[in-house]
């Protein structure tokens, strides 16, 4: 009998990771056992043998109307396609590498220093928490973790201030046993003046002094592009099915 580590193989991404290794997340498989997946926060990932039961099933613990799907194949995505129909808006992702020791630390800390004057950058604590969870825009940056003590636990963040007023973050969306994937947001009216370069080195510093990778996955171009910035290396374009009324 196959294992769900067997099932999603060499898949490299560290969602996926979480809930193997039992971190965040949940694993679920269909009756025969041969197609598994893994879901956590907006994210569910399909692999295996393509089983219509796990693309229409909805855990319990998922309560929004919203899931992005990522289908193991093109056999996943016809099925997420039948499944779901107009509801499925196909997308393109970026991942970028997982590589150790790539980051140039003096480059990171001169972009910290960066910061726009009348910026304050801090270590996202519990005050900051509370924050980010009444604030719609920051919410994902802390999202997974149902409480500060679970945040402090698993999570790591930075965020900025201006004029005592929280404007951006990059922070832990999950956690696995050797790293976080990373999260960065900026209030609407605060983009376009580095603050997201700023936090996103902040945030890679607090890690690697921690001994965590922070893995990093690209929504879009402008994504990439502050990736590479920071020192990452693009890898690849994949299919996303973003998934409206789930």
């Amino acid at each position: 009998m196959k294992t769900d580590k067997d099932i999603f193989g060499n898949w490299s991404e560290t969602i996926i990771w979480s809930c193997l290794q039992g971190v965040m997340g949940e694993i679920h498989t269909d009756d025969a056992e041969d197609s598994a997946m893994a879901i956590l926060g907006d994210f569910a990932f399909y692999a295996g043998k393509p089983s219509e039961k796990l693309v229409r099933f909805k855990p319990e613990s998922c309560r929004q109307d919203f899931m992005i799907m990522v289908p193991q194949n093109e056999e996943w995505a016809e099925l997420i396609e039948k499944c779901y129909g107009n509801q499925a808006k196909k997308v393109t992702r970026y991942a970028i590498k997982k590589e150790k020791d790539i980051f140039d630390l003096r480059k990171l800390e001169q972009a910290v220093l960066k910061l726009p004057e009348g910026y304050e950058l801090k270590l996202l604590e519990e005050c900051e928490y509370d924050l980010c969870r009444n604030n719609r825009w920051a919410y994902d940056l802390v999202s997974q973790f149902k409480d500060y003590d679970t945040y402090q636990k698993l999570g790591l963040g930075v965020v900025v201030f201006k004029d005592e007023e929280l404007v951006a973050g990059a922070s832990s969306y999950s956690r696995y046993k050797e790293g976080i994937e990373i999260e960065i947001d900026t209030r609407e009216d605060h983009r376009r003046r580095g603050l997201a370069y700023a936090c996103g080195a902040k945030l890679i510093l607090e890690c690697l002094a921690k001994g965590l990778y922070p893995s990093w996955d690209a929504q879009n171009r402008w994504s990439v592009a502050l990736a590479e910035k920071l020192g990452y290396h693009f890898s690849h374009e994949y299919i996303a099915y973003e998934i409206t009324g789930y």
